[in-house]
């Protein structure tokens, strides 16, 4: 049965929102965004929408996943590239590190593509009086943003949501009083475009670049290169459906006068049609595409469209619900609220927010089938984005998924696992004609064209950053972490198995043996640091990074695990059996760190954002303070020299590493750090700045990056439950200013949904559920219970 009264409840609840209690489920503003940092973002996975909310003219970025410079990627563009790892590992061996590092850059390719800005929507207001009484609001509850303002007797409203059920952005526009609503609407874009007026609908058809430089190589000839041959092709139709009034058309504008309501539909469409299809040749009919999703919408109408992305929503959202128990912060504006908690103060429900805003950020920007959220998730206004705005996989696009499984949003981890499959295909040239092994590989950067190469235009780039290669084995972790949260065999048969051995195969074939009979990389590196050797040469290239082993130890185990429940490939599992108990170990420093490379050398920034040696620990699960105390105290010091003042994304992986040595006071302490105000600044990279979150709640890395984001809701989650497949912890990592409180819907390794609550700082009951028969143990402040459930039947347990 649909409602159709129910928008006219949301907009009263919206009316009254500045009277209501603090919550955290509302982000809300006093005055129109001016920077990109203080708007409202709103998207389907595939469609984002940036709203401004302006009154004389509301200015909006639209972004599709999809649409992206370039084209499919020539992965073997450099195939002579392995004909020089014999020469880099015999320097390394002879300890030459600057012959080496000089060596290393001819494993190089071309940088990845850039994420474009598809354009903006201007929708202009003659207003005659100045607007008073303003709120601006995101309802992360229903992924709805509201605009309200008054004008004389007259109380403007406008309402934006993108649906993923009909694949459209609709904005519904009304006025207490019946006033006339009087707009006029046009499209702008950077890129190549033509408008054109059909059946009172304003098209835009356009194409993509087919180049676009990273940012940071500065201001270079051709850095963004169009070819009307060439590049993916976008179509936004725009169309208005109006009580009273008359829509005027011009040859690029739509103007609606005298209106007493209106919804205002945009459908966007490319020509995308896969990470090896041409997208001009052998891409999908945009053109048509959007034209369907627009004439559906309008058939349709807004009240149903309305319904069914709230059916479609909330299901999602509503899985997880958090508390910390009674908060005294005041009722005011969401900017207002992080400058308070700034100073110190007391502001519960604002932790609990930025939680469900990373849970809202990854619904709104990752149900693309193989098309991951980005840095900036789905939303960029530039068209040369910062870091390209691409898939950087040191540790960013990983650390967007961080909170996919653990925070009950499986099927958003989907666009990621499918990634992993294309860039499996490119990556098995990768490693062929950049290693000479077999399997696959990925480096630290790729774009939607499953780029897996090194970049550094072939030679120019720093080895400390170019050159990783360990993205593929990194990436395959999280096919295993998707099976342990579903326990789906067949998933772990059929697709997981086969790709995370191509990555285990790269790594085997890849090893070496150094002068002890240990099995090392080389050449390795550690992701974007500089070590400083005992004669004081500062280089990036040397064997047996400590990051580099711990992915390919955590790979390994994983392997064993699987095979263990697939009880397949026995002769590579013995292989692989034979390499873990092989690899160089770790070590522990002259000063009590876990080192990051294979000698006790010291880092040439300290405080380095980059904490990949620590893998082990987080992401990865063979470091515990239970089974491996001397390498975590060792992870403990190794923290502490590099001290708190880092990066956003990067003080997000923090505070789940300080989660897992289960002190949660420091992982509070770097969370209320991560919430830390900073005022909108642009694109420059500001590495010192340290990070924080700007007004609208993106993360500032700074700029901004939305990895920091997810880092930290999933750094939540790690505070509260811990698990693997043969156990729970719970409350691994409570602070002491959250001593009251209960959380339901997070998931445990197993299958497990569970639900806690405490009082006191102490744990009081636990409910578990899970869709099969199953054991698990419960730890908790050293006791543990085992706890057996029935498929699809709760267990509560009064601790």
């Amino acid at each position: 049965m649909r409602h159709s009264w129910i928008p006219v409840i949301l907009l009263f609840f919206f009316d009254i929102a500045t009277g209501m209690a603090q919550t955290a489920t509302r982000l809300w503003y006093q005055q129109p965004a001016k920077h990109f940092e203080e708007a409202i973002v709103l998207g389907n996975g595939k469609l984002g929408a940036t709203v401004f909310g302006g009154t004389r003219q509301e200015k909006i970025y639209l972004n599709d996943a999809t649409l992206w410079s370039g084209e499919p990627v020539n992965a073997a563009m450099n195939p002579e590239a392995h004909k020089h790892v014999p020469a880099i590992r015999k320097a390394l061996f002879e300890e030459n590190y600057p012959l080496a590092d000089s060596l290393n850059k001819r494993l190089q390719g071309k940088f990845s593509e850039s994420f474009a800005p598809l354009g903006t929507l201007l929708i202009d207001f003659p207003l005659e009086q100045e607007p008073l009484q303003y709120t601006r609001v995101l309802d992360l509850e229903t992924a709805l943003a509201h605009t309200t303002f008054n004008v004389g007797p007259n109380r403007f409203k406008r309402e934006y949501l993108i649906s993923y059920p009909d694949r459209i952005f609709a904005i519904r526009l009304s006025s207490d009083h019946q006033g006339p609503l009087n707009f006029s609407l046009r499209f702008v874009s950077e890129l190549r475009f033509q408008t054109s007026i059909a059946g009172g609908r304003l098209v835009a058809n356009g194409y993509a670049p087919i180049h676009a430089e990273p940012s940071y190589r500065g201001d270079i000839k051709d850095a963004i290169v169009f070819d009307p041959a060439r590049g993916t092709r976008f179509t936004t139709s725009i169309a208005i459906q109006h009580q009273g009034g008359q829509l005027q058309t011009t040859d690029s504008t739509l103007l609606l006068m005298g209106a007493r309501e209106a919804v205002i539909y945009v459908s966007v469409a490319t020509s995308f049609n896969g990470f090896d299809k041409n997208p001009a040749t052998e891409g999908l009919d945009n053109q048509k595409i959007a034209s369907d999703q627009l004439t559906a919408a309008l058939l349709k109408g807004y009240d149903r469209i309305l319904n069914d992305h709230l059916a479609d929503y909330q299901p999602l959202f509503n899985r997880v619900h958090l508390s910390f128990g009674k908060s005294d912060a005041p009722e005011i504006p969401t900017d207002q609220r992080l400058q308070r908690y700034g100073t110190g103060k007391e502001d519960r429900n604002l932790e609990i927010l930025y939680f469900n805003f990373g849970r809202y950020l990854l619904i709104a920007s990752s149900r693309t089938p193989g098309v991951p959220a980005n840095l900036q998730g789905i939303w960029n206004p530039y068209m040369r984005p910062p870091w390209s705005s691409n898939y950087t996989t040191n540790i960013n696009l990983e650390e967007n998924y961080w909170p996919a499984e653990t925070t009950n949003l499986s099927e958003m981890h989907l666009p990621l696992l499918g990634f992993i499959g294309n860039v499996a295909k490119t990556g098995s040239i990768t490693a062929r004609t950049f290693y000479g092994v077999d399997g696959w590989s990925l480096a630290h950067n790729s774009d939607i064209w499953a780029m897996s190469n090194p970049v550094g235009d072939f030679g120019k780039g720093d080895p400390s950053w170019a050159n990783w290669n360990m993205g593929g084995a990194w990436m395959a972790t999280h096919l295993w972490e998707h099976y342990t949260f579903t326990m789906d065999e067949q998933y772990l048969r059929s697709t997981a198995w086969p790709l995370m051995k191509g990555a285990a195969t790269f790594c085997l074939q890849w090893l070496t043996s150094d002068k002890l009979g240990n099995l090392v990389t080389a050449p390795s590196t550690s992701p974007e640091n500089i070590y400083v050797t005992n004669s004081g040469y500062k280089g990036a290239t040397l064997y047996g990074s400590t990051a580099d082993m711990a992915m390919i130890r955590e790979l390994f185990l994983q392997i064993l695990e699987a095979h263990k429940v697939l009880k397949t490939d026995s002769a590579f599992c013995h292989e692989i059996e034979a390499a873990l108990k092989r690899l160089y170990p770790y070590q522990i420093g002259q000063r009590g760190q876990l080192q990051e490379w294979y000698h006790d050398w010291n880092d040439n920034e300290p405080l380095h954002r980059h904490q990949s040696h620590l893998f082990g620990l987080h992401p990865g699960h063979h470091i515990t303070p239970s089974a491996t105390p001397a390498l975590a105290d060792a992870c403990r010091k190794t923290l502490e020299i590099k001290g708190d003042e880092t990066t956003g994304w990067s003080k997000g992986w923090r505070i789940s590493l300080w989660a897992r040595l289960w002190d949660g006071n420091h992982a509070y302490k770097m969370f209320r750090e991560l919430l830390r105000f900073v005022e909108p600044d642009g694109v420059r990279p500001k590495y010192s700045q340290g990070g924080g979150t700007y007004p609208n709640l993106f993360d500032a890395h700074p700029p901004f990056q939305i990895d920091g984001n997810f880092g930290g809701t999933a750094a939540i989650a790690e505070m509260l439950v811990q698990s693997d497949l043969e156990s729970i912890r719970l409350l691994p990592a409570l602070p002491d200013a959250w001593r009251e409180g209960s959380v339901s819907g997070l998931k445990a390794r197993g299958g497990y949904t569970v639900s806690i609550s405490w009082s006191d700082g102490k744990l009081k009951q636990v409910t578990l559920l899970n869709p099969r028969d199953a054991t698990t143990e419960i730890q908790y402040d050293g006791k543990s219970r085992k706890v057996s459930a029935r498929a699809g039947q709760s267990v509560t347990i009064k601790w």
